[in-house]
């Protein structure tokens, strides 16, 4: 014989709710450091195997760089050289700019991810679908018009590649890191889209003014060891920036959770 259900008792929760490491946000969703992950990590498999498997023609990409410089001469910021040959005299800031360039790009941004999940988990859905958006329309940008960095150029326009002629985590020309690379995937700069997620995520929530000014020289730091290592043009990082508000405005508009409360059902 079935036992009997009491009316007073409450309704069981969702499966959903019932799975291991639950956090509950204040409007009543429900989200999961280890789904987090799982789903980042997902993102940027399918986001580097796109990337890299979309190996563009290197006159294509060099006719481009011919383009791009000259809409930057018109606007009077194609400066790169001049920046490029001036850092190269400092040998110490070339070098810091190699490690800054390899390392930070991915140190920062999952420092900064990891921050808001646990100190502000509310907003974390809504910075996250920004993050994803304005990275899933970076690689629309390097399927649709591939760029030659300035690195790859030929010597006579005085670019090197500091990363493989200066200390370095690696190097593009180490035959592993080329075999998964992408090298024409310039335009937008995604170092510069990240770094400028971080400092909007970060600027409102820091409490003093060194903290809060180390979060806005992120980026300009970012735009400038881009140069510097010249593996970007400066419109790269106007293109990275661009992305990002795009993918912020886009993750307004579709995302629910933290943002709004969830209706409340009847009890019985």
């Amino acid at each position: 014989m079935t036992a009997p259900i009491s009316v007073d008792s409450p309704p069981a929760p969702p499966f959903y709710r019932r799975l291991p490491a639950a956090h509950r946000l204040s409007d009543g969703h429900v989200i999961y450091w280890w789904m987090e992950i799982l789903l980042v990590l997902s993102f940027y498999g399918i986001y580097t195997t796109v990337r890299n498997s979309n190996k563009s023609s290197p006159q294509v990409a060099r006719e481009h760089a011919y383009q791009l410089m000259g809409w930057q001469r018109t606007l009077g910021i194609n400066i790169e050289r001049s920046v490029h040959e001036w850092a190269r005299s400092v040998e110490p800031l070339i070098i810091a700019s190699n490690y800054f360039y390899g390392s930070l790009h991915f140190v920062v941004t999952i420092g900064v991810a990891v921050f808001v999940f646990r100190k502000h988990r509310d907003a974390y859905p809504l910075w996250r679908n920004t993050l994803m958006i304005a990275t899933g329309l970076a690689l629309i940008g390097f399927a649709l018009w591939p760029l030659m960095p300035p690195r790859l150029l030929p010597h006579s326009y005085g670019f090197v590649d500091t990363l493989a002629q200066y200390p370095a985590f690696w190097s593009f020309k180490q035959e592993a890191v080329n075999k998964i690379s992408n090298q024409y995937a310039a335009m937008p700069s995604v170092h510069c889209a990240w770094a400028l997620w971080c400092a909007c995520i970060l600027y409102p929530r820091m409490r003093h003014w060194w903290s809060k000014t180390l979060a806005i020289l992120y980026p300009v730091g970012t735009v400038t060891v881009i140069v510097i290592t010249s593996n970007h043009y400066l419109l790269d990082a106007v293109g990275g920036f661009l992305v990002f508000g795009i993918g912020y405005a886009v993750a307004c508009l579709i995302t629910r959770s933290g943002r709004r409360p969830v209706p409340r059902t009847n009890e019985t």
